[in-house]
């Protein structure tokens, strides 16, 4: 029987392949009683299935050497290995089985309940989604006590041809399946902006989450066309449906390669007006994509990825051929280096820390001037690395004129102590700020005095703006990048920094989202910073734009207060 079941698309593209059914060991936990002389084995049977966990995460964390989100997923894997080791999951289930003389499988999950509903009481959001994290866990071990596979996943044909259905994946599961080249995801839990959701974004394949109930109606071998754009899955399609999709799928095969001619072509509106088009990176191995994609250098390279996960905090040398590696790589075309952006979701192994409300806490600059040796160790390793290309300074989440104050002192001390050593480095480096707080947008007379230049993060301005944190589900579809507030504030920064010939660019997500693309134009937006990815839809924009024509509908999108009104004007603006 064919059907259509829906979700929601968090990566595009059309799949077609035949389902494979992730299991969910949770499911059916058996439960019975055990004779008083068995008690010791199976704490024992518990104790191995720990350790049979904690070594498949270490088996996945050390044959994962490459890609654009492995710092992504040794952030969850982290994760995962502290719940493991945490005594509330652990010790207690030993001791139901001691107490109560249950099974092991019966002993975790009622200590798993136990934890959820201590989640579920905490009122800050993003801490309360952390209950997902415990029950992956939970899941891994009794998939160990139930004999169910672990790391190895069940044989699968390597050829791209099956779609992965599950009720729930997390960062791990996705890492070890990703080995089989899986043509989609389907997820019924999760939200566009889930670790899940992210992850599958990263690896560039179709993905659609918040299906419900497709593992419950899906079964393993039918046949699926899984459609990332609409966020639709047809199950068992009929040969027309089926001919159908194959057909939009080389079409849009046909247009990536089209989009691959203009790579070389110069980054211009039809006007003539040029705009820079640059690269976000993590990793030093990605610069290889950076070049590829034909970026006029790296807007953003988050070296907060070479500080996670980790016991010991990188030393100035391991920074310094790090950030070495790319400005060289990137050949005399610029490299911006963010500080670390540390904090909120993103922690240090040896300072974690459970804040109460941690997008708000010690984050960013605020942590590097509370640990003023690690933020000296940092900026020495920049500067040095200046002296092999065209590095720049980015500092994050910064709010205040006493920040930018004591920052810039720090970076005179690292340069002082440099040429104490007469270790070379460049002088006249760069040094600009992130504008993604509210207040920074509001004040930025004071920014413009004192550096050099701005890189708007969306992301977060949009998050502080309208008060909704962007990684909890439940309000994520709050998260509008047209509200009212948000566009002014966008169109505030850009003008005033263009008025005083300070150079600023966006780096955060709507950078590299092509239906914003003529809307950032027509604010007077010239640098965008993506994702290498996502440059050659972006310039495709704006090799068809013309600056004077989107200039005026951007103007009357700006005095525009009702949000149906601003995404009617936007589709005009884009048609």
């Amino acid at each position: 029987m064919s059907f259509i079941l829906h979700g929601v698309g968090v990566s595009e593209g059309i799949a077609i392949g035949h389902a494979h059914l992730a299991s969910s060991a949770t499911l059916n936990v058996p439960h019975y009683l055990l004779p008083k002389n068995q008690i010791d084995a199976e704490l024992a049977r518990l104790q191995s299935a720990f350790a049979t966990v904690r070594q498949e995460l270490e088996t996945l964390q050390t044959s994962t050497t490459q890609g654009p989100a492995l710092a992504e997923f040794n952030a969850f894997l982290e994760l995962h290995h502290m719940i493991l080791d945490d005594p509330t999951l652990a010790q207690a289930a030993m001791e139901n089985i001691a107490q109560v003389q249950c099974n092991a499988e019966w002993a975790i999950t009622q200590q798993m309940e136990v934890l959820i509903a201590q989640f579920e009481e905490i009122e800050d959001a993003y801490l309360r989604e952390r209950k997902t994290d415990v029950i992956q866990v939970v899941e891994r071990v009794l998939k160990v006590l139930l004999g169910h596979p672990g790391y190895t996943p069940p044989p699968l044909k390597q050829d791209g041809s099956s779609i992965l259905v599950a009720h729930d994946l997390s960062p791990a599961d996705v890492m070890q399946y990703k080995q089989h080249q899986f043509a989609a995801f389907l997820i019924d839990m999760g939200g566009p902006t889930s670790h899940t959701a992210i992850v599958a974004r990263s690896l560039n394949i179709p993905s659609i989450v918040a299906m419900q109930h497709a593992q419950q109606l899906i079964y393993e071998n039918d046949i699926l066309i899984a459609d990332g754009n609409h966020g639709i899955v047809i199950v068992n399609p009929d040969k027309y449906i089926l001919a159908e999709y194959r057909l939009k799928q080389n079409q849009l095969a046909l247009e990536k390669r089209k989009l691959s001619r203009i790579k070389s072509v110069t980054s211009a509106t039809l006007d003539g007006t040029q705009v820079a088009l640059l690269a976000n990176i993590e990793l030093p191995q990605e610069i290889g994509q950076a070049r590829e994609s034909g970026a006029m250098g790296v807007g953003l390279f988050r070296s907060e990825f070479l500080f996670l996960n980790r016991d010991d905090l990188p030393g100035e040398e391991e920074q310094f051929e790090s950030y070495s590696t790319v400005v060289q790589g990137m050949r005399g075309l610029p490299v911006i280096i963010r500080t670390f952006d540390l904090g909120a979701d993103k922690n240090l192994k040896s300072t974690y820390r459970i804040a109460a409300n941690p997008a708000l806490g010690l984050r960013a600059i605020r942590m590097s001037l509370a640990e003023p040796a690690m933020f000296l160790t940092q900026l020495r390793a920049i500067l040095r690395a200046s002296s092999h290309g065209c590095a720049r300074i980015l500092i994050p989440m910064l709010s205040s004129g006493w920040e930018i104050n004591q920052t810039l002192q720090m970076i005179e001390v690292a340069k002082q102590s440099l040429r104490d050593e007469k270790k070379p480095f460049d002088e006249n480096i760069k040094i600009g700020s992130m504008i993604e707080i509210p207040a920074a947008a509001l004040a930025l007379d004071l920014f413009i005095k004192k550096l050099d230049f701005l890189s708007i993060g969306t992301n977060d301005l949009i998050q502080y703006t309208l008060a909704i944190d962007r990684v909890d589900e439940t309000v994520a579809h709050l998260f509008d990048p047209l509200h009212p507030a948000v566009l002014w504030l966008l169109a505030r920064v850009i003008q005033i920094a263009g008025k005083a010939n300070v150079p600023v660019s966006i780096c955060g997500e709507m950078a590299g989202d092509s239906k914003y693309t003529r809307l950032l134009l027509g604010m007077g937006l010239r640098q965008f910073s993506m994702y290498p990815a996502q440059l050659l839809t972006v310039k495709r924009e704006i090799l068809g734009s013309h600056i004077p024509s989107i200039t005026r509908l951007t103007q009357k999108i700006l005095r525009t207060h009702e949000s149906e009104k601003i995404h009617n004007l936007l589709l005009k603006l884009n048609s």
